[in-house]
């Protein structure tokens, strides 16, 4: 099987603290992978250099069979952690803004789904709560015709009907031509859509393999796997 993206001995370094110490990761096509660990543990830097905003300080990351850069940032579609939507947009600006941006950006794919998120049109995002930003947000990245998906975090904030609401969106968007990555903490809320889980700590894989592979030889959900390895 392919894999989309190949991480080999990653290392990431801000002055002297080491964020990432040889991170080995593979992601194949066609699978949603989750990528868990406590704060600080390295999830966000590593969705950075995959996602071209970051680079390594060793190690080698391919994405598409491409050091990052201007192909792959048109392979990958990058849901970042922060606000990045301008306050005095409106929704339909934002859609917009991504379809003038992105030349992959599927504008019928955003009306189903802004439509889908109860999201009108006319709002301003600095009128939005933080879970229709999350879900406007979501909206745009899943709109992209993308190899890859990159996830960080895409539940923060949000509140559990809400929660359902954007894995509902995620499962019906998600094709086997592409695949997902997504950081969380709420382990047990998404852990039903992950194929392969990796679970990272202060810059290291310490375990991963088939989510359903794990729950069956350690007899336990990938949340309490996820309670014993960080406790």
């Amino acid at each position: 099987m392919d894999n989309i993206l190949e991480a080999k001995e990653i290392r990431k370094s801000y002055l002297n603290k080491k964020a990432l110490r040889g991170v080995n990761l593979n992601i194949p096509l066609g699978k949603i992978v989750g990528l868990l660990g406590p704060n600080g543990s390295g999830k966000t830097t590593f969705l950075k250099i995959a996602a071209g905003i970051l680079h390594q300080s060793k190690g080698e990351i391919l994405i598409d069979g491409h050091i990052p850069g201007v192909h792959t940032k048109s392979v990958v579609s990058y849901l970042p952690d922060n606000e990045y939507l301008l306050k005095w947009m409106k929704v339909k600006d934002a859609v917009k803004y991504f379809k003038d941006f992105y030349s992959d950006f599927d504008e019928i794919k955003a009306e189903e789904l802004l439509v889908f998120m109860n999201l009108d049109k006319n709002d301003t995002v600095k009128s939005l709560s933080k879970g229709m930003k999350e879900k406007l947000k979501l909206s745009l990245v899943l709109s992209r015709k993308a190899k890859l998906y990159i996830l960080d975090e895409p539940l923060g904030g949000v509140d559990p009907t809400a929660r359902e609401k954007i894995l509902n969106a995620i499962v019906n968007n998600f094709s086997k031509d592409s695949s997902m990555i997504i950081t969380t903490h709420l382990v047990n809320d998404i852990e039903r859509i992950f194929d392969d889980v990796a679970f990272i700590s202060e810059g290291e894989i310490v375990l991963e393999g088939n989510a359903e592979e794990l729950r069956t030889s350690r007899k336990k959900s990938i949340d309490e796997l996820y309670r014993e390895v960080f406790q």
